[in-house]
């Protein structure tokens, strides 16, 4: 695939109608590179006039706020803050909700102003306008899925609806966690856990949130965040299920399913 990055737009005299912010995970994650993949196929297909920073892109800095170095926290924002506005960017859209929330709530104040979209928000609205075709006999027609909110997403930003949506539009058999929506069980990921010890206790955050995501039945957890995907992938295999029960990104569902 050859994505065009904003350097390359720019010396093309061209503005992109959006900014794909791919993040660390999206990045450098194996699995989540899919994720990346898939969701670029989207755009591709469908026509989306985007772009990528490429190598001009660092990380957000919120593992690095969420676990306490603001001062880290501020120099990655500010530098990333100055690469934004120096290509006057209006409209990112993300496939992390973590990097979603952290531009959309907190870039702000340090002068990062930019409408900021969920990939699922971001796929919601293509389905809406008629422009992502799904094939009639859809790979995922009539299969039990359940689908995980994440926090940052969720909880956070209230956006409940935009993934469910995609999913009903994939003609699916949508089945709820007892914990969803407001009453939604982290993956075990959120706040910078990713990146530290666990510490001591009875069982792991993410084998609780995988066992219950098992127990609905359904054969596909979806997801809309790379380090949920991480988390539940990992519970899934703690549970011995992996033949049993896959673990995608919404993006990957909607590429998979394209006409």
């Amino acid at each position: 695939m050859h994505v065009r990055t904003m350097a390359e737009v720019v010396a093309a005299g061209e503005t992109p109608e959006v900014l794909f912010w791919v993040g660390c995970a999206g990045s450098f994650d194996q699995r989540a590179q899919r994720i990346t993949k898939a969701f670029a196929t989207i755009l591709d297909k469908v026509g989306v006039n985007y772009a990528i920073l490429g190598t001009e892109e660092m990380c957000t800095g919120d593992p690095a706020r969420r676990a306490g170095n603001e001062f880290l926290f501020q120099m990655m924002a500010y530098q990333n803050i100055q690469t934004l506005n120096n290509y006057g960017i209006k409209k990112i859209v993300t496939t992390c909700p973590h990097c979603f929330n952290i531009f959309k709530n907190e870039y702000p104040e340090l002068g990062g102003n930019y409408e900021v979209i969920h990939h699922t928000t971001f796929l919601q609205g293509l389905i809406d306008n008629g422009k992502i075709r799904l094939s009639e006999s859809g790979s995922f027609k009539g299969k039990k899925i359940t689908y995980h909110d994440s926090c940052y997403l969720g909880r956070a930003n209230d956006i409940y609806e935009a993934p469910r949506k995609v999913l009903e539009a994939l003609d699916v058999e949508l089945v709820e966690m007892k914990r969803c929506r407001k009453n939604g069980f982290c993956c075990g990921a959120g706040g910078a856990q990713m990146f530290k010890e666990e510490e001591p206790g009875r069982t792991r955050v993410n084998f609780d949130r995988a066992a219950e995501a098992i127990e609905t039945g359904s054969t596909i957890i979806a997801a809309g965040c790379p380090f949920c995907n991480t988390m539940l992938t990992d519970g899934v295999k703690g549970a011995e299920k992996e033949g049993d029960v896959s673990v995608l990104d919404v993006a990957e569902l909607v590429a998979a399913s394209m006409s």
